[in-house]
């Protein structure tokens, strides 16, 4: 695999120096270009926490992936861009209150031009540029303001709607370098047990320039500049021409 091949997948041009202005727009093609799905997990098939095979299915099956597979393929892409990265283990906030496991997802810290910078393509409806990794700073984006603020041992990442509203922990993490065999204890875990959110349901998402499509087995969700939209999907086969249509995604679902 070449880094060549990953910029075309995500439709990006590699920059003559590993800039903070070209983290961000990889960033950004990545999100609008490979999306968060989990799709293998409904489907029986292994997810394999192996770089080699990482990268075979989003570059080359043009395809995507949950949060082990698209920081892990969006690392290596930095790390051959000339980014030091560092794997972070992440604990998924849950709406009953608490955490999830240990290694629940992951996400990134990236050095650019002498700063740290939380970098994550693979938590779904997230941050569209990656975050100064400052303390208390708010980083604002089309609909959500963010943040990540201190609370020893761990870091927390925060969103809050623009223009008002409180904001809520998103993970909490900590800066603790980890490497991808860390995560798959977690990884299994998430393919396998009943109490997974990615067991209990099928999803598929893509940023766009101005929102987000999200694709269910049961319909299709749109968000264009602050509106919503929603359309139901009648059968299997329109759920599987809804995935082809948003992602270039053909599968034959069970």
């Amino acid at each position: 695999m070449e880094s060549r091949d990953y910029l075309s997948r995500i439709g990006a041009v590699a920059s003559d120096h590993p800039t903070a202005d070209a983290l961000r727009e990889l960033h950004a093609a990545h999100l609008r270009s490979v999306p968060f799905e989990n799709l293998d997990i409904h489907l029986g098939i292994p997810i394999v926490l192996e770089r080699a095979r990482i990268l075979k299915k989003l570059v080359a099956d043009r395809r995507g992936g949950f949060c082990y597979e698209l920081n892990t393929g969006f690392a290596w892409l930095l790390n051959e861009l000339g980014y030091d990265v560092t794997l972070l283990s992440a604990e998924v906030a849950r709406p009953e209150g608490g955490f999830g496991i240990p290694f629940d997802h992951m996400a990134l810290l990236v050095e650019a031009e002498g700063e740290p910078w939380l970098s994550d393509v693979g938590f779904g409806d997230s941050f569209l540029h990656p975050l100064r990794f400052v303390e208390g700073e708010v980083h604002e984006e089309p609909e959500y303001s963010y943040r990540v603020t201190r609370h020893s041992p761990y870091w927390h990442l925060e969103r809050a709607p623009r223009g008002g509203g409180d904001y809520e922990t998103q993970y909490r993490f900590t800066t603790t370098p980890h490497v991808l065999e860390d995560f798959r204890g977690a990884s299994e875990y998430h393919q396998t047990s009943p109490l997974s959110t990615f067991t209990q349901k099928v999803v598929a998402t893509l940023a766009l320039e101005d929102g987000r499509v999200t694709v269910t087995r049961d319909s299709v969700i749109m968000r264009h500049g602050g509106s919503r939209s929603e359309t139901s999907l009648a059968d299997e086969n329109a759920f599987r021409e809804a995935l082809a249509r948003h992602f270039g995604i053909q599968l034959e679902i069970p």
